[in-house]
């Protein structure tokens, strides 16, 4: 159940998930060490915070794609042993888990900010204590708790095996929890996001003062999150919603294998979101740009105007959202 039916095609996914790993590591990696040693994140405002954490959540995801390059390459879906794929589905649970719960808390802060503004609220409260990081990653732990259970097969939900009924009963409740917890950190993000986000383009639209080159931007900006999010997480939940019913219902052996060849091909293309994310969410403010620029590539700076600016942002980077500054 953990083979590879069609070696050329996961030979292509492993390919994919090489060229994504060498792009997206240097580019985590230099905003990492932009937001440690320049603009000491843990000094600034708690937007920064959140940013930091969701690079780092994206940089720990990023080592994963390697071994499971290596697997797919040995004709693989994932390692023989079950103690390097449980760590592997580990780490994807709780670094992919902590992607999205910060993308979607730095998303309500912003809600509050442009819809609501002036209004005060617990996530405003709360933001001020650099310590909420600590606890949205202690919350995440009880997910990747399917990931430890001895019953646990991975990539194996709801097989049919032959066994004991009262192990095929407790595999079957291991398995309920791990889809249950792979749906609803994608499915209720995306919902909230979804809200957020129409009425953040609402706000933006009604508003009749301010310069209405910045207005268009940021409306394509906090877009461009659904798009993203959409692009990258719902292909690979809506391939795995049908992988699942083939299996329940008992479909033919081809037409699972089918399924599950797409879902990990969606799955190695839902990674991309390791490289986007710090282009969209850390770009979309000209400072950060310019700040970016001016350390890692000055020969690309024009005239001392943007230097300038980005030294003045060094201590306070707007809030890295697509909804930019308005």
């Amino acid at each position: 159940y953990y083979s590879a039916s069609n070696q050329p095609v996961y030979t292509f996914y492993a390919v994919i998930m090489i060229i994504i790993f060498i792009l997206a590591l240097p580019l985590n990696a230099s905003v990492l060490h932009l937001f440690i040693f320049k603009l000491k994140f843990w000094k600034s405002n708690s937007n920064n915070v959140f940013l930091f954490n969701l690079v780092l959540a994206d940089i720990l995801l990023l080592f994963c794609l390697p071994v499971k390059a290596h697997n797919f390459l040995h004709g693989e879906r994932r390692s023989a042993d079950d103690k390097v794929c449980k760590a592997m589905l580990f780490m994807l649970f709780l670094n992919r888990g902590a992607s999205i719960a910060f993308l979607t808390v730095t998303s309500i802060d912003r809600y509050f900010n442009v819809v609501h503004p002036g209004r005060k609220n617990l996530l405003r409260a709360l933001k001020k204590s650099p310590q909420i990081s600590i606890i949205i990653w202690l919350l995440l732990l009880p997910l990747t708790i399917p990931t430890m259970l001895k019953n646990f097969e991975c990539c194996n939900s709801h097989k049919s095996e032959d066994g004991e009924q009262e192990d095929a009963v407790i595999k079957d409740v291991v398995d309920s929890l791990r889809e249950v917890v792979f749906f609803t950190q994608i499915i209720i993000p995306f919902i909230i996001l979804v809200y957020c986000t129409v009425h953040i383009v609402n706000r933006l639209r009604k508003k009749t003062i301010g310069d209405k080159t910045k207005l268009k931007r940021a409306v394509f900006l906090v877009t461009s999150v659904m798009v993203v999010f959409s692009i990258c997480f719902l292909p690979c939940t809506i391939a795995r919603m049908v992988l699942l019913i083939i299996r329940v219902s008992h479909g033919s052996e081809r037409y699972e294998d089918i399924a599950a060849m797409v879902f990990d091909g969606l799955m190695t293309f839902s990674y991309m979101d390791c490289l986007l994310d710090p282009l969209v969410y850390c770009f979309c403010s000209t400072k950060f740009k310019a700040l970016y620029l001016s350390n890692y590539f000055p020969f690309l700076v024009k005239g001392d105007t943007v230097l300038s600016e980005s030294s003045h942002s060094a201590g306070n980077v707007p809030p890295p959202t697509r909804s930019t500054v308005i």
